[in-house]
């Protein structure tokens, strides 16, 4: 047998063995879930390693970085991760917006452990990745002693630590709050019932608003307003070196996990209440309930449900002979759920 007719063979073979394997792995790959779980996953990585790495450039960079420098990393990394899985999971990459979403009724409680543990996965992956990236900038840095306090700390790359001048229960409210104006402004800017952010503008317009959350607010605490954001680093750098002092420091850990769905929850309703029903739609449904008793609102549409041309406010067409036209109510939020960090 010559050369090119083995090769031929063993090519073949390597076809016959590959490809129901690889039929398996796209079929896995095809799920729902299974496709949520990676868009949550890689897009919670990317915007951590933007913004741990400009946090790190802040804190052992010395003239590379700076704390306007950390909020445009981080409220850019968000867009950037808003582009690589706004489409598929709505992109959270924030525990406490999926925590708020299930419990507005605007997704399944099934997804919750999901997206948390993609989100959390994400953000383990990205705190060994930046560690890897600036492992000698850090040991330069501290002089070779891995701290969480101090003037050489260099465990608040990865995670927040309560400052000085902050009080422990100052702080969760700090987080509370800070954390609700982020849910309140993102169910704005994706509420297509009243101004929302132009069609493909939104992963921008998310971008700015955690900028502008940083630049305004996030002195006291860091703003994590995130679980994701914070749990998942901290307990890297518990195994990477730093030890348990990264769960100690004055006791704040908890703070971040607990504080932002709270803060995202109340947010979320505080919107509902003043501003989600107060549009023509919620007016014509309680002139004329009946006729909408039949309909049914998906929470989470993926494309929209309108004809070309027309809007949610187009006037219902009515005949003598037949019930008026009624279209079915758009649920809060734009066609893609883009409801994120």
């Amino acid at each position: 047998m010559s050369e090119a007719d083995r090769r031929r063979r063993s090519t073949r073979k390597s076809k016959t063995i590959s490809t129901p394997m690889t039929t398996r792995i796209h079929a896995i790959l095809e799920k729902e879930m299974v496709r949520e779980f990676l868009a949550e996953f890689l897009s919670t990585y990317v915007m951590m390693m933007f913004g741990l790495g400009s946090v790190a450039h802040m804190v052992v960079g010395d003239k590379f970085g700076s704390f306007l420098g950390v909020n445009l990393g981080f409220g850019f990394g968000v867009t950037m991760g808003v582009h690589v899985a706004g489409n598929i999971s709505g992109a959270h990459m924030n525990a406490a917006l999926t925590f708020t979403n299930c419990a507005l009724g605007r997704m399944s409680w099934k997804k919750f452990p999901v997206y948390v543990l993609g989100q959390f996965m994400g953000s383990f992956l990205a705190a060994a990745t930046i560690y890897c990236l600036f492992y000698q900038a850090i040991m330069d840095y501290s002089g070779g002693y891995l701290t969480v306090t101090g003037p050489t700390a260099t465990a608040n790359i990865f995670a927040t630590y309560l400052p000085d001048h902050m009080t422990l229960w100052r702080g969760f409210l700090d987080e509370v709050l800070v954390t609700g104006m982020l849910q309140l402004c993102l169910f704005a800017i994706t509420d297509k019932r009243n101004n929302p952010a132009l069609q493909g503008t939104q992963a921008l317009v998310i971008g700015i608003l955690v900028v502008v959350i940083g630049v305004s607010l996030g002195m006291n605490t860091g703003y994590a307003i995130n679980p994701s954001r914070d749990l998942p680093p901290r307990f890297f750098t518990f195994l990477a070196g730093w030890g348990i002092q990264v769960f100690r420091a004055k006791d704040w850990w908890w703070v971040p996990v607990v504080a932002p769905p709270l803060g995202a929850y109340l947010g979320g309703i505080i919107y509902l209440v003043f501003i989600g029903s107060s549009n023509p739609w919620e007016a014509q449904m309680l002139e004329n309930p009946g006729a909408y008793e039949d309909r049914r609102i998906s929470v989470l549409p993926k494309t929209s449900s309108y004809p070309p041309n027309s809007s949610s406010l187009t006037p219902v067409s009515v005949s003598p002979t037949s019930r008026p036209s009624i279209r079915p109510v758009p649920p809060l939020g734009d066609s893609v759920n883009l409801e994120q960090f």
